[in-house]
């Protein structure tokens, strides 16, 4: 079994002005930073045996404050990467939110439907279980990051999640069974 804490990155320069990044490289605002150190001092005796993060910026710099110490190792994953918006990464937050719904299925124009980016975060899980069984990770990552373990680990529809509003909480904590 292999347990899982996830935590979003921390808050990036486009989270505050309302921009959506997506594939975009943002990097974190003076107050993503400190929450990116607070997170570390949080978390880091709880027997983590690794840190998973998406290699986008805003991810890579919250695991590397949190735990740069190397105190655990800090593996950065591409497949843990937020939805491909395509044309739109990098266009206003408010619009993404509201139509989330229609991209479930369908790919954002140049981008990936919202079931493309959850399956790839599933491949990568999939890769977790394998090499981390037994042990507790920490994976740093975007909606579709936590859309994906809520839809592959705890079996919710991507069409509820879609309908949800994002609530931020310390942490989020998932276990997978090898062989699922």
């Amino acid at each position: 079994m292999l347990e899982i804490v996830y935590e979003t990155h921390s808050l990036s320069d486009d989270n505050e002005r309302g921009v959506a990044s997506r594939w975009h490289h943002s990097r974190l605002s003076v107050g993503g930073r400190a929450l990116a150190a607070e997170l570390g001092a949080r978390r880091r005796r709880e027997g983590i045996a690794a840190v998973l993060s998406s290699d986008l910026r805003r991810a890579r710099e919250t695991a590397e404050i949190a735990f740069g110490d190397g105190s655990v190792p800090i593996l950065f994953d591409w497949r843990l990467r937020e939805c491909d918006y395509g044309d739109f990464n990098g266009a206003p937050s408010a619009a993404h939110q509201r139509d989330r719904a229609h991209y479930i299925d369908e790919a954002y124009p140049g981008g990936e439907s919202w079931r493309q980016a959850t399956a790839r975060v599933a491949g990568a899980l999939d890769d977790f279980v394998d090499r981390w069984d037994g042990s507790r990770v920490l994976i740093i990552g975007h909606v579709a990051t936590r859309w994906a373990l809520d839809h592959h680990v705890e079996g919710i529809a991507l069409e509820q999640l879609a309908a949800e509003e994002f609530r931020w909480q310390e942490g989020w904590e998932y276990r997978i069974e090898e062989g699922r």
